[in-house]
């Protein structure tokens, strides 16, 4: 085992919290019950705005950063895992309060811990990330309300290109249900298409202030972005539809009424991946085993190092990012 290892630490810099690459050793880890060794962790928006300094995430420093992990138990006192598991861990406060995944090595709670479903690699599980478990969560409670169902009406994916939207357009359409995405970027389309859009509308059309009621068009929608698109959402969704809201890349403001909700009954269900509890984990995670096309993995993931990171972070915040960026630790 390594006597030190790069991560990538959030320090206090002239009062700023900024990244730096820094050597660790075991000593300076966390005191938790499980080490795991990670191969692999990934790049979701909150990282790019850690890494960028363009928000300000990480709530206590030193902090290591990367929100997402997988990897291997090296050691573990919890009776419920041993050397050898093979172990996902996305969101409980990583990169924000407790130390995170940009590390080789790091040690973690037994209960933030899910183990790696059988169907999926290490890098697979990271091709998916935070950004897939988190489209999963947003289907399961799509499903859960009945407000969708396959081949009947639009199903509206905001950020379609980001991570969570390539991922809730892979999973609705291989459920059945017919995608519309919504993008800014038309050289896009050909790669939503291949993951199972049918149709696309102009991210700039759902942008613009609108009605507080408009045209009846979405009977659910996965929302990422927040804002007057959330809005505009809310108000073209159908009698009795519903709208999974997990993001806020476009603001967290929500500037409507609550006219859908109590003429149309339209409900905003919103989506927590960070403490989620396990039994949604699973749930989550058991959708994407069975039903994600894993050929669609390696059109929506990429393999970067952790070298690139500086750069990355700032593309994913810029809206330069297509899909999934899976970071190698060590490299």
């Amino acid at each position: 085992m390594s006597d030190s290892f790069r991560a990538v630490v959030i320090a206090d810099q002239d009062g700023k919290p900024r990244a730096e690459f820094r050597n660790l050793t075991l000593a300076e880890l966390p005191d938790h019950d499980v080490l795991v060794e990670i191969a692999y962790s990934t790049l979701n928006y909150k990282d790019g705005l850690a890494i960028s300094g363009k928000g300000r995430i990480a709530r206590r420093l030193p902090m290591v950063a990367g929100i997402d992990l997988a990897g291997t138990v090296v050691e573990s006192r919890a009776p419920e895992w041993k050397a050898g598991d093979q172990v996902i861990v996305n969101g409980w406060g990583l990169s924000e309060t407790e130390w995170g995944g940009y590390s080789r090595f790091q040690r973690l709670k037994p209960q933030w811990l899910t183990r790696l479903p059988a169907t999926f690699s290490l890098m697979q599980a990271m091709a998916i990330g935070t950004a897939g478990y988190t489209a999963a969560l947003c289907v399961n409670a799509l499903e859960d309300w009945g407000a969708i169902q396959p081949g009947a009406g639009e199903v509206l994916v905001t950020g379609a290109a980001g991570g969570v939207g390539s991922t809730a357009v892979s999973l609705l359409s291989a459920g059945g249900y017919n995608v519309t995405a919504a993008t800014g970027r038309p050289e896009t389309h050909d790669y939503l298409a291949s993951l199972g859009a049918s149709q696309f509308v102009d991210r700039a059309d759902l942008a613009e202030k609108g009605g507080p009621l408009q045209k009846e068009r979405w009977t659910g929608a996965v929302d990422s972005v927040g804002s007057t698109t959330l809005a505009n959402v809310l108000a073209q969704t159908v009698y009795g539809g519903a709208v999974a809201a997990c993001g806020l890349a476009g603001g967290f403001d929500l500037p409507t009424t609550v006219m859908p909700h109590i003429l149309r009954g339209v409900a905003l269900l919103g989506i927590d991946s960070v403490m989620a509890p396990q039994a949604k984990r699973d749930r989550a995670w058991e959708l994407l085993a069975r039903r994600l096309n894993k050929a669609h993995l390696d059109s929506i993931a990429r393999l970067e190092p952790l070298t690139a990171l500086p750069q990355l972070a700032n593309d994913i915040v810029s809206g330069k990012v297509q899909g999934r960026v899976i970071i190698d630790v060590n490299a």
